[in-house]
């Protein structure tokens, strides 16, 4: 028995394509295996907008320069670390990064709590997301 015939037809779907077509997903997929991952990575809209994102005005108001491409290595090595200190066989893990918020007149890091997921892509082969505890 195939799940249409107890649930019926798909009447919508919305894909990890769709999520990242629309931008609630930043594929990251580039930089991650520049860092040693092995499958794609997308990051959520929220972790991106704090924890990677600075922009001239940030700059500016802070007077603290920053990069993306750094910030974002940052996370990203946090994420390979957790993977690689994590022994168990599982699908989430948690873990920190120490980032200056972009928001607000600090230029003192802070850290704060991301979460990883690894599961199945649009084709089923096994993906990360990165994104905010809460969030998932």
């Amino acid at each position: 028995m195939a799940l249409a015939d107890i649930f019926g037809e798909v009447i919508a779907a919305y894909s990890r394509t769709d999520a990242i077509a629309d931008g609630a997903l930043i594929d990251v997929t580039e930089a991650a295996a520049a860092r040693g991952f092995k499958v794609p990575v997308a990051l959520t809209r929220a972790v991106y907008a704090d924890c990677v994102q600075w922009t001239a005005a940030d700059t500016e108001r802070k007077k603290l320069y920053q990069q993306e491409d750094g910030r974002l290595a940052d996370v990203l090595s946090m994420a390979r670390i957790a993977i690689r200190t994590n022994h168990r066989d599982v699908q989430r893990v948690v873990f920190r990064v120490c980032r200056v918020p972009n928001a607000g007149k600090s230029r003192d890091a802070q850290t704060i709590k991301l979460a990883m997921t690894i599961g199945p892509g649009d084709d089923l082969e096994p993906v990360i997301t990165i994104m905010r505890p809460e969030e998932d």
